[in-house]
């Protein structure tokens, strides 16, 4: 930091602070309005999900806004400035998240009315086992917010010069305030709202960049020169950190994991009206994505471009790759004022996002997996207070961790993460076995969990105690030769700076580094994910059958993928219909059923989940089944329900 205050800083003036405050009120507003428009929440289930009564355009937008955030305003520039273009390969990844998540994990969510996700383990396994999801996603969730919160912190703080506690709490209070007041509503419409910055905020640097190099031609041919157009990586090197591999395979499960499974998103999808809004919003949350990461790998390279000889992290006017965008902003519209406000306000928008979806969706799996069971009796009244109060906690929590967030090394987007790698990835392998697996038992999968968990912290930590050298992970060379002669303050820093970019030499001259520290501990983040979801699954399958598998008959109905396919495969669209609105029930309906006893006699009230179901046979030509084939030989129809 020296080196910066040797030169003039450039700093935000009073229109871009202008632009910003105006940004903040605006989401402030949009939040406070529609929350407590037509009386506020009169539930629990209003303030969660918004009366799953959303519309699939709103929702679709609030999902790609969540997991897109400043971690991708700040992150995803750097990385394409210093890996290239192949970066865009995470939007295949994307795509097959999409897509896995609409067929497989989607239905049984949707159909179950679930508010909590980990309800689910509970109906399939055990409390305990729900118990251990619910604490595994509070705290994965605290440390990712955290980190999200604290990148346009670091904007403020690195180039601008404005306190970061100043920043930290802005960010904060506003988000905890309006998600407090206004709940899943207020989330989802300021989130499309802060979309729309986001995406204004990259594009008006990427027009401005090109306009300076001399149009797109030019930069192209720039970065095709300089090795920056390299999509054909197809090296199978797992140390490798960024290729087609990493992205198609790592990045699918760590995506998967964000979507498929992880509360934040589910808790919305679930809102929508029906389950084809609910896949119509994975659509335009896909679409979302790949509009987001387009312009954000696009304006990394308009940067590189622009600093071609006069690399700024090499000359020392930043101290961390996570600076260039901030920095790039700042240098091309000096003479713009309230532009740069227009980046800051893209910038916060996408934290503002994140941090309000991750509060509401800790506060609803606090309420619905820790309270709930424990004081059935609270009114709707008290559960509504409560849940305010839970996001006040939450909201306070993540700015501590904000706070710590200064300490990463390896730059917000590794963070992140590997954060939601480590911990999301076994949990991403629990729900996986539950659904595919019907023999899995309450042991195996806490021994797929423990296994997997343990795996992929290994990795993490041994590469944070033994960081690979960039020549391993594949960092592209940059040049600072068409800069002025340094000054005295900036060639101290230059030591350290250079280290990240030395050649692989530097860590084999240590001689306590230790073997692994080159091959397991060198693999890409993108893989702690994969790590952790496989080894779950394949520990869990393992304990499984050596614990005594569990029976198929002792399962309730809606709880395994292969219940849908043959519930969906003999039915038409409008019975679907009928029947999607007929399994969304609450839980304790479903959970005190399959704890009843072989020999239970139901009564008048036991047939009114099915009702519904009875009517569409009734009315179809054939008959259809509710569940898997039995091990002896015989489907389960609607009478063995």
């Amino acid at each position: 930091m020296a080196a910066v205050g040797a030169e003039m800083r450039a700093t935000f003036g009073a229109w871009d602070y202008a632009v910003f405050a105006l940004m903040l009120l605006v989401s402030t507003g949009i939040g406070l309005w529609v929350g407590l428009a037509r009386g506020g929440q009169r539930s629990a289930e209003d303030f969660f999900t918004g009366g799953r009564n959303l519309a699939a355009l709103p929702v679709g937008l609030s999902l790609s806004a969540s997991f897109m955030s400043a971690v991708q305003v700040l992150g995803v520039p750097a990385e394409a400035y210093r890996y290239g273009l192949k970066f865009l390969w995470m939007c295949l990844g994307q795509l097959l998240n999409s897509l896995l998540t609409a067929t497989f994990y989607l239905p049984i969510f949707y159909r179950l009315g679930l508010t909590s996700t980990y309800q689910y383990l509970e109906l399939r396994f055990s409390r305990a086992v729900r118990l251990c999801g619910t604490v595994q996603y509070l705290v994965a969730t605290v440390l990712y917010t955290g980190i999200v919160i604290y990148a346009p912190a670091l904007i403020l703080n690195q180039v601008s010069g404005l306190d970061i506690w100043a920043s930290l709490l802005s960010t904060g209070v506003i988000c905890t305030f309006y998600t407090t007041v206004g709940g899943m509503k207020a989330v989802i419409w300021t989130d499309v709202f802060q979309v729309v910055v986001m995406l204004a905020g990259f594009w008006v640097v990427l027009v401005r960049g090109i306009m300076i190099v001399g149009g797109p031609r030019q930069v192209l041919q720039l970065a095709q020169n300089h090795s920056r157009i390299n999509l054909m990586d197809f090296d199978l090197d797992p140390r490798s950190r960024y290729t087609f591999w990493t992205f198609v395979v790592g990045g699918t499960i760590v995506w998967l994991s964000m979507y498929g499974v992880n509360q934040a998103q589910v808790q919305r999808y679930v809102a929508c009206r029906t389950e084809k809004q609910a896949k119509l919003a994975l659509l335009i949350n896909q679409l979302g994505l790949f509009l987001i990461v387009f312009s954000a790998a696009g304006c990394g390279i308009v940067m590189f471009t622009l600093y071609l000889d006069c690399d700024p992290l090499l000359k020392g006017r930043i101290s961390a790759p996570d600076q260039y965008m901030p920095l790039l902003v700042l240098d091309i519209f000096e003479d713009l004022p309230g532009v740069p406000g227009l980046f800051l306000a893209c910038a916060y928008s996408g934290t503002l996002s994140t941090a309000s979806t991750s509060i509401n969706a800790m506060a609803a799996v606090t309420v619905e997996d820790l309270i709930k069971p424990r004081m059935p009796s609270l009114s709707p009244r008290r559960l509504i207070i409560i849940s305010k109060g839970l996001s006040l906690i939450y909201g306070s929590a993540c700015l501590i961790v904000a706070a710590l967030s200064s300490l990463l090394g390896g730059g917000v987007l590794q963070g992140s993460f590997t954060v939601m790698g480590v911990l999301s990835g076994p949990l991403l392998g629990a729900f996986t076995l539950g659904m595919f697996l019907p023999a899995c038992n309450t042991w195996g999968v806490f021994s797929g969990i423990a296994a997997g968990l343990a795996l992929s912290l290994w990795v993490a930590v041994g590469s944070t105690l033994y960081p690979p050298s960039a020549q391993s992970m594949g960092v592209l060379p940059s040049s600072a030769a068409g800069c002025a002669e340094s000054s005295a303050n900036a060639s101290g820093l230059l030591g350290p700076l250079f280290a990240p970019n030395a050649s692989s030499e530097a860590p084999r001259m240590d001689p306590g580094r230790p073997i692994l520290a080159d091959s397991f501990y060198a693999i890409s983040y993108l893989y702690y994910g994969a790590l952790g979801t496989l080894s779950t699954i394949l520990c869990g399958a393992l304990v499984s059958y050596l614990t005594g598998p569990t029976k198929r008959n002792a399962l309730s109905p809606g709880l395994l993928w292969c219940d849908l396919t043959q519930q969906t495969a003999s039915v038409t669209p409008k019975e679907v219909a009928t029947l999607d609105d007929s399994l969304v029930k609450g839980t304790e309906e479903l959970s005190l059923r399959a704890k009843r006893p072989p020999d239970f006699l139901p009564t008048d009230d036991d047939h009114l989940l099915f009702l519904r179901q009875k009517e569409v046979n009734e009315a179809s030509s054939g008959s259809w089944t509710t569940g898997c084939r039995h091990e002896d030989g015989h489907d389960l129809q609607e009478t063995d329900l």
